[in-house]
């Protein structure tokens, strides 16, 4: 562990609140571009501070992201996701919460956790019970195992504000409340990290906004439906994401459902506005720093799909905003790569403190100062979960996507698909075989090749990541990756397929 700065008096540390959303589309908001949702505290939140316009979760599922953002490391060093993991008590310690109140910073922990800490080897590698989530390192906790429910007296650190707020979202913004009431009358920082279940399904909103969008009318993005899926390789559809999470965003479906979507969401946003009143009311607004992001995207009937997972822009691409009272950014927008990872960071050097070297992230403050900068040139997306043809690494620039799917038997080939971001912002074109776009392609593959290298020198040493640096190789042939699949992971998929077909 990092060891604690010795601070002096006159040095006034910032506090922090962390705002979490699950599974939000990055376009779900007023201020990305949505002119049909009301989210009005979050987009004042957007227009006192930066938005990011190009940010992305380098792992797009919940339990994967959040180790990274604890973290600041990519997945293959983590060695956390569903089917592969927890996180190692080791690992944790560099975590932001407890280098944070090492350096003695309040911390509070509400909502969804999502991910185990446990040593490697353990038996239980979940997150539904109290004994795997790591209570003890937070002076506060209003978090739950699992993925918690939407009625507040269901979840035990909560319950106490079901009587006012049935609805959990609304729970976590008055529990925020109490803390930062707390908190601000002590002579220490704060680090306040809320992590919404909103809007993860099944949804059930707040009744208490039944109003806000009962006349709405919802528009289908350009590539909704099974239009927008017929230049999308095999692989793409092999997943549970295209065969049957997008049940239910089917024309038939699709208005109640992108009305309960938004409406949750509706309701993280009065959270939201909790949130900065109490900041207000206390006086301590003008030092606390606020940021806000989403665990992964989500389609809503994108490509003919729903859930995440997957890189397109709405499985991958996550609203970002950071508001920093003691920078002049208001109504300025930042167009440089960032994600997940740079949350852990961008918060120790708000904290002061030093970066651990493990990091894979940047911190985003010099962002803050210069909006039309940059920290990196590519970041790696990756999906090492799920059924196993849908599993792929990409590779994302300001201008490009890259994607590389490596299934290479069960009557496909390996795939490769190009898109220009900016050109084409919902992905219909695919570039990869444009003669004209040639060297572009070999530009893509040169940083894809050379983030799996990275990923080939710093994987864990094993829940499966080593394989996957013979999977994602584009030089090898097929013959080569087909021993190195995890075992029955053919046999699963078409099962999946098999259940679907029948239902």
């Amino acid at each position: 562990m990092c060891a604690a700065p010795a601070w002096p008096k006159e040095v006034k540390r910032p506090n922090i609140v962390f705002l979490l959303t699950d599974d939000q589309l990055y376009n779900s908001l007023g201020c990305m571009g949505n002119k049909q949702v009301k989210t009005p505290n979050i987009d004042k939140l957007g227009s006192d501070g930066l938005i990011f316009d190009a940010c992305y979760d380098t792992t797009a599922i919940c339990m994967a992201s959040r180790a990274s953002i604890m973290t600041g490391m990519y997945e293959y060093k983590t060695g956390c996701n569903f089917s592969h993991g927890s996180l190692s008590e080791t690992k944790w310690q560099l975590s932001y919460p407890v280098l944070m109140r090492a350096a003695g910073y309040r911390t509070c922990f509400a909502g969804k956790f999502g991910f185990g800490v446990q040593e490697p080897g353990a038996t239980d590698r979940g997150y539904h019970k109290n004994e795997n989530l790591p209570m003890d390192s937070f002076d506060v906790w209003y978090g739950w195992p699992g993925q918690g429910s939407y009625d507040t007296t269901d979840n035990e650190f909560v319950k106490q504000y079901a009587g006012k707020y049935p609805h959990v979202t609304r729970a976590l913004g008055a529990a925020s409340q109490d803390f930062i009431k707390a908190a601000s009358k002590q002579d220490k920082p704060f680090c306040l990290s809320v992590s919404f279940k909103s809007p993860h399904g099944p949804t059930k909103p707040d009744p208490a906004f039944d109003h806000v969008y009962a006349d709405t009318i919802w528009e289908a993005p350009p590539n909704y439906g099974e239009k927008g899926a017929a230049h999308l390789p095999p692989q793409a559809k092999s997943g549970r994401q295209y065969l049957s999470k997008g049940d239910a965003y089917r024309p038939d479906k699709y208005q109640s459902t992108m009305r309960d979507y938004h409406q949750v969401i509706h309701g993280v946003d009065v959270a939201v506005g909790m949130i900065r009143d109490e900041l207000e009311r206390q006086g301590v607004a003008d030092n606390t720093v606020i940021i806000f992001i989403t665990d992964n995207g989500y389609f809503c009937g994108a490509h003919n799909m729903g859930s995440k997972v997957l890189p397109y822009e709405e499985g991958s691409r996550s609203p970002l905003i950071i508001y920093d009272p003691r920078h002049a950014v208001s109504g300025k927008r930042c167009e440089a790569i960032t994600g997940n990872i740079d949350m852990m960071p961008t918060m120790m050097e708000l904290a002061g403190l030093p970066i651990p070297a493990n990091v894979d992230g940047k911190s985003l403050l010099p962002l803050l100062d210069d909006p039309k900068g940059r920290v990196r040139e590519s970041m790696a997306l990756i999906n090492a979960w799920g059924n196993i043809p849908a599993q792929a690494m990409s590779v994302v620039t300001e201008e490009h996507k890259y994607i590389y799917w490596f299934f290479g038997t069960e009557g496909m080939q390996p795939a490769e698909e190009l898109y220009h971001r900016k050109n084409d912002p919902h992905e219909m074109k695919n570039l990869a075989s444009n003669p004209e776009q040639k060297a572009v392609l070999q530009k893509m593959r040169k940083l894809y090749d050379a983030q799996l290298e990275k990923w080939a020198k710093e994987c864990v040493q094993g829940n499966s990541y080593p394989e996957y640096v013979t999977l994602f190789d584009r030089s090898l042939p097929w013959e080569e990756k087909e021993e190195m699949l995890p075992k029955g992971s053919i046999e699963r998929w078409k099962k999946a397929v098999a259940q679907q077909e029948g239902s």
